[in-house]
């Protein structure tokens, strides 16, 4: 996920160095359970204008050692994704789907949610491996998680799902071969996207449009205009 944190008040209360294994604690102290807007069957643990995390700014979090915490928001893309498995669920029924860049794991929820086989969640930052683990539990499912760069593997998944990937021009260049490499061996391919910079101008179908709720500290609208596209 991708994104620039809110910019607050700082907080000057002293701040104590975080690792992975101490996630559990301060996910739960700076989230609460809440349903994304477009998705309103799922919870997650989301910050909002009430919790500190909103306010910290980024350099705040590099001292107490947590990268920004895109686990902590839904974003538009995710949103319509999680939107479009759930109202579809032959996309990924009895499928082994990878929810790539994950973050708070709300695409991989809804999939499994929506009857996949097996549903692996990647992202590279270690704090997202717990919270995609509470964040299933409060929705009773079980979600795997990969948190290595996986680009250019393949374990046989027969259905990828990205939301807001193409935001940054290097990312989408190492993005679009490994796509198109999956695709030719028979992969499906959707991917959310609010409109994002460096989304691909060809090879996509788009298969649904929706008009996504989302924070203006996030974005530059209240509304993003999301469009869930197939790899054609």
């Amino acid at each position: 996920m991708e994104g620039s944190l809110p910019h607050g008040r700082p907080d000057t209360r002293p701040v104590t160095a975080l690792t992975p294994n101490s996630a559990k604690q301060f996910i739960l102290d700076n989230t609460a359970l809440m349903a994304p807007p477009h998705v309103p069957e799922l919870l997650l643990h989301l910050a909002d204008e009430a919790h500190d995390l909103w306010q910290r700014t980024e350099d705040e979090l590099v001292e107490i050692g947590l990268p920004p915490p895109f686990w902590a928001f839904a974003w538009a893309g995710g949103q319509g994704l999680a939107r479009y498995v759930i109202d579809n669920p032959d996309t990924v029924r009895g499928k082994r789907v990878l929810d790539f860049a994950s973050g708070s794991g709300l695409v991989a929820i809804a999939a499994a949610r929506a009857g996949a086989a097996e549903v692996v969640a990647a992202d590279i930052d270690p704090f997202c491996a717990t919270a995609i683990r509470l964040n299933g539990e409060a929705n009773g499912v079980r979600i795997g998680f990969l948190g290595t760069d996986c680009i250019g593997t393949d374990a046989g998944w027969d259905v990828i799902l990205a939301g807001d990937v193409f935001y940054d021009k290097s990312f989408a260049d190492r993005l679009m071969p490994w796509f198109a490499t999956l695709k030719a061996r028979g992969a499906e391919i959707l991917v959310g996207d609010p409109g994002r910079s460096y989304m691909p101008k060809a090879g996509l179908e788009p298969l649904a449009v929706y008009e996504v709720a989302v924070t203006r500290a996030l974005e530059d609208s209240l509304v993003k205009r999301t469009t869930v596209w197939r790899f054609a």
